[in-house]
């Protein structure tokens, strides 16, 4: 039984090459490029490991790379369906606790060769069984086969070795067991790179995701000259494999990354529609085209097509010999270049120190990221970390002190503003400083570009008080304008804020005080020494043993627009006796007042004609009903006369009022265009 195993599981193998890390290359943002290389021989595969989270990277950014042989035909993969679903694609079963005669039951009608002690066995399966009987519980195995038109039982124990005859059964038995023999590790997925051709070295590039790699710094001050800032690489390799003797590059910045869900197979759910058999269809007449344009169809399909094709040999071309490295040869003979220019200059730089520890990194620019490239192999094992020197340089320092009243401390901190005069992009990280020989405290600083500065605290200053004291005052009227019918008014409010810097030490201090900027606000008869995104800097120079005032005066301007023509005469007159406005001003605004005046006489005129014109119209309603109530009565008529003469009288006066509104309205036109016009020309 162990021998004819042993056979199942050995058509399973597949002899392949594994690849070597050569070079490393750890970004920022959380991933990693990996080149890997090795020697492929004639018709085997080259196989790659990698974690089920890393395969959604490594299939959008794999590259290959083959130089010999006739270049790589296909790449296969583990897929990520659970082994369950994986399996169905077979017609057999292996489950658990399985013996011979439970697998060859399920390849029935398949033909087998049998290698037995009398000789070899072929024939066809016609049923495999197993046998349990006697007092004793023994089981027997019985495999029934077709062989020369007989049947004949065998004893499958009795075998050495069986094989199908079909080398597709053969075939897809053995992937049957190569599945089952990948699915014991539930977190490591295959790669298989297949290429053709004859033995060749095969070059694969991708990018997984990696920790970030980690900057800090030593900036030490001395007695004199410019401070000596060394900067350390901290790299960790958790990738399960080891790194030795690899190219390590640790690059700078922050290029566009995400995550793609390629590896998860996708499956849509696509409508069943089932064909209509209740009844027969009435025939459908189709017109034919009142216009074709066959040239332009052609064409159409042409580009189709083509792009099709193009995009098929622009794959293959990748795939293929003549497929650009990872690493092209234009980022190399940068870099080549940049290391044979950063050799002198670290020549020069190594012989002015001191120290015996030296940076193993040559700079390189990448547009908007920066390359730290290790000049010697690397060796990082799997599970460790390592620290490396990637900058040490001395670079221009100020001592100074920085006070930031939103700490809320009344001291402020011990500082230094650095310039990156190295001509090199400077990582962010912690910087540990030592002065006089001993440590003086930390400070965080972002990434530096070169020629840039950056201010770093590191502690707190104890021989230094600061206090702040805040004035405000408001003018509550700075300027009015009129223009078009809208009335501007600003009103100003400035403020003062008084920094008072008491220094008890026996050195002169340079004070850089930060001060918020805030919306609307602007500085009044000063400068700032810096603007920052949210802050104003302010430098201010405190002898020994001194106290000097600073003082910050900001002001801020509120502005408020009114239409002219929804004021009315007495709101008018308020801005006419404002104090702020002048003469000519003043002057314009009574021209328009004395109209609104006019205009505000003639509505209450009209309201009292319109009144009038009321109380008459009801007096001769009354009086016609009077009249026709009478007018049948006996012995009422001169009542009725009476009632006559006033209703006559009633509407000669209401003709004389109906006049007097006609001339109200009139005058009233004319006093609203004549306002109109004023407000439309007037300007001060």
């Amino acid at each position: 039984m162990r021998v004819l195993f042993a056979f199942f599981l050995a058509a399973a193998v597949l002899s392949a090459a594994d690849l070597d890390i050569t070079r490393v290359v750890l970004y920022k943002h959380g991933v990693g490029f990996f080149e890997r290389a090795g020697q492929v021989s004639d018709g085997d595969p080259a196989v790659l490991q990698f974690q089920a989270s890393e395969m959604d990277d490594v299939l959008k950014s794999l590259t290959i790379e083959q130089r010999g042989g006739d270049g790589v035909t296909g790449i296969r993969y583990d897929s990520s369906d659970p082994l369950a679903k994986r399996l169905e694609v077979f017609p057999f079963r292996i489950g658990q606790h399985v013996s011979v005669p439970d697998i060859l039951d399920q390849f029935k009608g398949a033909e087998i060769e049998l290698t037995m002690s009398s000789g070899g066995l072929t024939g066809t399966i016609v049923s495999a069984r197993r046998i349990v009987g006697g007092e004793d519980r023994i089981e027997i195995q019985q495999l029934v086969l077709l062989t020369g038109g007989s049947l004949r039982t065998v004893d499958p124990t009795a075998a050495s070795q069986i094989r199908f005859v079909d080398p597709k059964i053969q075939t897809q038995f053995s992937d049957y067991l190569a599945v089952l023999s990948r699915s014991r590790n539930t977190d490591r997925r295959t790669l298989t790179i297949e290429s053709q051709g004859g033995a060749s070295s095969v070059i694969a590039g991708y990018i997984t995701p990696t920790p970030i790699w980690k900057s800090s710094y030593r900036l030490v001050f001395g007695e004199d000259g410019d401070p000596l800032l060394e900067g350390w690489a901290i790299v960790d390799n958790t990738s399960g494999d080891d790194w030795e003797n690899v190219q390590l590059s640790l690059v700078s910045g922050l290029p566009v990354s995400f995550i793609s869900s390629l590896y998860a197979p996708r499956y849509l759910q696509r409508p069943v529609i089932q064909l209509a058999q209740d009844r027969a269809w009435r025939p459908t007449v189709h017109g034919g085209a009142i216009e074709s344009n066959e040239q332009e169809r052609a064409a159409v399909l042409a580009g189709v097509v083509g792009g099709i094709a193009n995009g098929r040999r622009d794959a293959m071309s990748k795939m293929s010999a003549a497929a650009p490295a990872a690493e092209s040869l234009a980022y190399r003979q940068r870099v080549a270049g940049n290391r044979a220019i950063m050799a002198d200059l670290d020549e020069v730089s190594r012989r002015e120190m001191s120290s015996t520890v030296a940076a193993i990194a040559v700079q390189a620019d990448l547009g908007d990221l920066f390359e730290y490239s290790i000049e010697n192999p690397v060796t990082i094992r799997k599970s460790e970390s390592a620290m490396l020197p990637f900058f040490r340089e001395r670079i221009p320092a100020r001592r100074l002190f920085i006070y930031d009243q939103s700490s809320g401390s009344q001291h402020p901190l011990t500082a230094a503003e650095i310039t990156n005069g190295s001509g090199a992009t400077l990582d962010g990280g912690a910087i540990t400083v030592y002065d006089a020989g001993a440590y003086a405290g930390e400070a965080l600083v972002e990434t530096i570009k070169a020629g840039d500065k950056r201010l770093i605290s590191y502690a707190v200053d104890l021989g230094t008080r600061i206090t702040t004291k805040f004035d405000s005052e408001s003018k509550l009227q700075q300027e009015i304008h009129f223009n078009r019918g809208i009335l501007t008014t600003k009103t100003a409010q400035r403020e003062t804020k008084t920094f008072t810097i008491r220094n008890v030490d026996s050195e002169a201090k340079t004070i850089i005080i930060e001060h918020p900027v805030r919306p609307g606000y602007k500085l009044v008869d000063m400068e700032a020494e810096e603007t920052t995104a949210d802050s104003y800097r302010f430098e201010v120079e405190v002898d020994a043993d001194s106290t000097v005032s600073h003082a910050i005066v900001e002001e801020r301007v509120y502005s408020q627009t009114i239409g002219i023509t929804n004021l009315n005469y007495d709101q008018i007159m308020v801005w006419v006796r404002n104090e702020d406005l002048d003469a000519d001003g003043r002057s314009q605004l009574e021209q328009i007042a004395a109209l609104k005046r006019q205009l505000t006489d003639n509505q209450v005129e009209q309201q009292l004609v319109d009144q009038r014109v009321n109380e008459f119209a009801q007096d001769q309603d009354r009086l016609r009903r009077n009249i026709s109530t009478l007018r049948n009565v006996a012995g009422q008529q001169d009542k009725v006369m009476q009632y006559a003469e006033q209703l006559a009288a009633l509407e000669g006066r209401l003709v004389a009022l109906r006049d007097q509104q006609s001339n109200l309205r009139r005058a009233a036109v004319t006093l609203q265009q004549q306002l109109n016009s004023l407000i439309e020309t007037l300007q001060f």
